[in-house]
């Protein structure tokens, strides 16, 4: 038992740690969680069998936490997930405005004028008084967050839709807004130059 224990705990948990940092979704989270549950049962197992009882203690509390987390993420997150799903849906069913959920915009796909990739969503500033987006910021290149470049997209040059974000400015004339530097961003979205004036009305 305690050799399948030992195997078994050490697969569960990097599995678990793919699935939870993926970020795939409630459902794919929320079965991370229920995977590392399983891994700290194992090392809880481990502990018990081998006398060492802070790898027991730290694991049977780590068993408490990924329930939990199962019970967030298969439980809330997934209800409110499916319900916002449900209403992009509808909404495309009728002759009202295509919705698409705030929770949903980071990660959405941005394209240029032209249809060509710039980069995705990751997140967006509103306005208090208005309610009305202010700006996005956008993620160009890098891998994992690692060597990319964030800009503020101004939310009058963003048209929404369902399924991806495009841009009524070229890729020229979003490499031309300023770099974000992190722990400092705008107060009020950036104003789009001259030059990329005429890429709007072109658009």
């Amino acid at each position: 038992m305690e050799n399948i224990a030992g195997w078994i705990a050490p697969i569960a948990t990097m599995i678990a740690a793919m699935m939870t940092a993926a970020n795939l979704g409630a459902k794919i989270t929320g079965s991370g969680f229920l995977v590392f549950t399983i891994g700290s049962i194992c090392w809880s197992l481990v502990g018990l069998s081998t006398g060492q009882t802070n790898l027991l203690a730290t694991n049977g509390f780590l068993t408490v936490v990924n329930l939990v987390g199962a019970w967030r993420w298969l439980g809330e997150q997934r209800r409110y997930e499916e319900g916002g799903k449900s209403a992009e849906k509808a909404s495309r069913r009728c002759s009202s405005d295509d919705l698409f959920t705030a929770t949903g915009l980071a990660g959405m796909e941005v394209d240029d004028c032209h249809g060509q990739r710039i980069g995705r969503a990751v997140e967006a500033l509103v306005e208090c008084s208005s309610a009305r987006i202010s700006y996005l910021v956008v993620s160009r290149g890098g891998i994992g967050g690692i060597d990319e470049t964030l800009r503020a997209v101004p939310c009058d040059v963003v048209c929404f839709a369902a399924q991806r974000l495009a841009l009524t400015i070229d890729l020229e004339g979003f490499e031309g807004l300023p770099v974000l530097v992190t722990g400092d961003w705008p107060a009020e979205a950036p104003r789009i130059g001259s030059a990329n004036v005429g890429d709007l009305k072109s658009a």
